[in-house]
């Protein structure tokens, strides 16, 4: 059974059960009835009174859930996989666009080496620190703190420059990262 249905004939029985011991169920708009009544017969009146106005608050939601049902439409939406599919020119290039204008930090290491303060400390001019590398090895290139590069130094109209000698292909860079 349904709740409406509990709700109906529990109303029912209260009324009939009223009606037994002699009272008629009160109206709401006898007032001054109601003070003459006994608790339990007031709270019957109270509970009959309210199961009634639930039971036509849910008839008035049910009517408007069948008119919204019947204006409802079904949806219709285009098939968007055919363009979505489809190459778009200069896609690629908008890509792109979007990322070259990020600001990076590029350098390039000679060598390490690992000194003690007191060391640092004795440094002066025409002092020599003698680096991890040796002579000939190629510089490393860092982007971001990453390597990616190897090169060889050259000098360009009086300044340094690297030449690329090998890139650091992705699944290295991977490796170092771990």
């Amino acid at each position: 059974m349904s709740d409406d249905q509990n709700q109906d004939d529990m109303a029912a029985e209260w009324e009939a059960a009223l009606k037994e011991s002699g009272d008629a169920a009160p109206s709401s708009k006898e007032p001054a009835e109601r003070k003459e009544m006994s608790e339990d017969e007031r709270l019957a009146a109270e509970w009959a009174a309210s199961l009634a106005a639930d039971e036509q608050a849910n008839i008035k939601k049910e009517k408007e859930q069948a008119t919204l049902a019947a204006q409802a439409k079904v949806a219709e939406f285009a098939d968007l996989n055919d363009e979505a599919k489809a190459p778009r020119p200069d896609s690629n290039r908008r890509e792109l666009d979007f990322i070259l204008d990020i600001p990076l930090d590029v350098s390039a290491e000679l060598g390490r080496t690992r000194l003690l303060i007191n060391e640092l400390l004795q440094l002066g001019q025409g002092s020599v620190v003698e680096l991890n590398k040796l002579a000939g090895e190629p510089l490393e290139v860092y982007v971001n703190g990453k390597l990616v590069a190897r090169g060889e130094a050259v000098v360009i109209n009086e300044k340094f420059g690297i030449r690329l000698t090998d890139i650091i292909s992705p699944i290295e860079r991977v490796k170092q990262l771990g």
